[in-house]
């Protein structure tokens, strides 16, 4: 039986067993809302902790993963309201969401839960910042390389705090009086430490510049978050920002920039299927190398007055290389999707996976469909093939469940996807938005 994923009930219902099927060949035509994008509102919905006042979150998705996040915030004392279970608006299927957290009951997070999801690790910052104590279990979450704590670690001593690492968990306290402004360079890019140290600095006493930060529109998003709830932060998206401490924050209300992952992917299931999609309530901005990427592989990419026009017609796929990069470069998170849109191109073409190692996971399933690729270090080598065939295949991660559903669209006959309870984590109404356009597929529980 087939159904949808919409209501509470549905994202309980993440079962193992559930799969995707896909009936390939069909062109995408129509129209395709994006949501609002879940790498922010994970960083916003936690910097709810910093306050005891509301801070209301408009365009929040409704996903696996931000469901979770509401347990863990409800954990540490954060009352949540939702606005109706959807709330119907011209802009699509949106939530809005209240959190409030007047008293922080408890400074753990325990491992149970921040095994289920890395970005939960996040609470570091605004619980040592706001309680000046926090125990926080290291993360679990994808399977797609180490990611490692340490520059979280380094970047709140910096700040004064004092950081253990005891039985598998972070114990953090800050010295009295509160986390100190200091400068601090990140050796490496990295958004999830960026969102911490942002959020711990806002009230720290003094100033913060935070050097060689991530520009990513996310990082963005989270600064003029919590400018409107008091804080003082000016550079966000540079390389640097700088954090004037306050000594309290209060609420807001701030609506989720658009999903650029979910635009690209979209964007990138159009140049495989051919067809004529705009995707609404985006910005083009927020993925410019990707989209241009996409037009160098004989896609149509145009602004709309709200979002983006993707069409393909006629010609093929052109073989184009891409090295993953931080924001402003191709991103990590659309590296398997634009593979999966190469395995049909013309020739060969090259992609380099430079943030995250064991991200090719992917690779062993696309060659059930058909494709050729080799792997040599950090770079696959895609020989386009003329054609994919549908085949069982297995998600191993999120963006890697999605680039099976863009080859499937495209592979003759039936496409199973196994393990899909990874897609329910960033993707909201997958079958649903893809149905409208025409796609053949649909959700199998058995």
């Amino acid at each position: 039986m087939a159904h949808g994923t919409s209501g509470k009930a549905g994202l309980a219902r993440i079962a193992h067993m559930d799969r995707i099927r896909i009936v390939g060949g069909n062109e995408l035509n129509g129209i395709i809302p994006i949501s609002g994008a879940k790498n922010a509102a994970l960083p916003l919905m936690i910097a709810s902790l910093l306050t005891s006042d509301t801070l209301t979150l408009e365009n929040v998705p409704h996903l696996a993963d931000v469901e979770l996040l509401m347990r863990i915030l409800g954990n540490h004392g954060v009352d949540v309201a939702v606005n109706g279970r959807r709330e119907r608006q011209e802009d699509g299927y949106s939530r809005t969401i209240h959190f409030t957290c007047r008293t922080i009951v408890d400074t753990t997070a325990p491992y149970e839960l921040v095994a289920k999801m890395r970005a939960s690790f996040w609470v570091i910052g605004p619980l040592l910042a706001r309680e000046g104590q926090a125990r926080v279990s290291l993360p679990g979450g994808c399977a797609i390389g180490t990611r490692p704590v340490d520059l979280f670690i380094e970047g709140l001593e910096a700040l004064g705090a004092t950081m253990e690492i005891d039985g598998g968990y972070i114990n953090a306290t800050a010295p009295k009086g509160g986390l100190i402004g200091a400068r601090y360079v990140f050796p490496k890019v990295s958004v999830g430490a960026t969102h911490v140290l942002m959020m711990a600095a806002t009230l720290a006493r003094g100033t913060t510049v935070i050097g060689n930060a991530a520009r990513e529109p996310e990082v963005v998003d989270l600064a003029n978050c919590l400018i409107a709830m008091g804080a003082k932060i000016s550079g966000a998206g540079t390389s640097t920002i700088t954090i004037e401490g306050v000594t309290s924050l209060s609420g807001a209300r701030h609506r989720v920039l658009p999903d650029r992952i979910e635009t690209g992917t979209y964007a990138m299931a159009v140049a495989m299927t051919g067809g004529d999609v705009t995707l609404e309530n985006t910005d083009m901005a927020l993925l410019d190398t990707a989209l241009e990427s996409l037009r160098r592989a004989g896609a149509d990419v145009s602004p709309t007055n709200n979002g983006i026009r993707i069409m393909r017609n006629g010609g093929g796929i052109k073989p184009v290389d891409v090295v993953t990069d931080p924001f402003p470069g191709f991103p990590t998170d659309l590296q398997a999707q634009f593979m999966a849109l190469m395995t049909r191109s013309s020739g060969i073409s090259h992609i380099t996976e430079t943030i995250f190692e064991n991200r090719f996971m992917h690779v062993q399933e696309l060659a059930r469909l058909g494709a050729k690729i080799s792997l040599s270090g950090q770079t696959a080598r895609i020989e386009g093939v003329e054609k994919l065939k549908g085949a069982p295949v297995m998600a191993t991660d999120l963006r890697a469940s999605v680039s099976l559903v863009i080859a499937g669209l495209a592979a003759e006959g039936e496409t199973l996807v196994s393990r899909i309870y990874h897609l329910d984590r960033g993707f909201e109404r997958l079958e649903d938005k893809l149905t409208r356009c025409g796609a053949i597929v649909e959700r199998i529980s058995d």
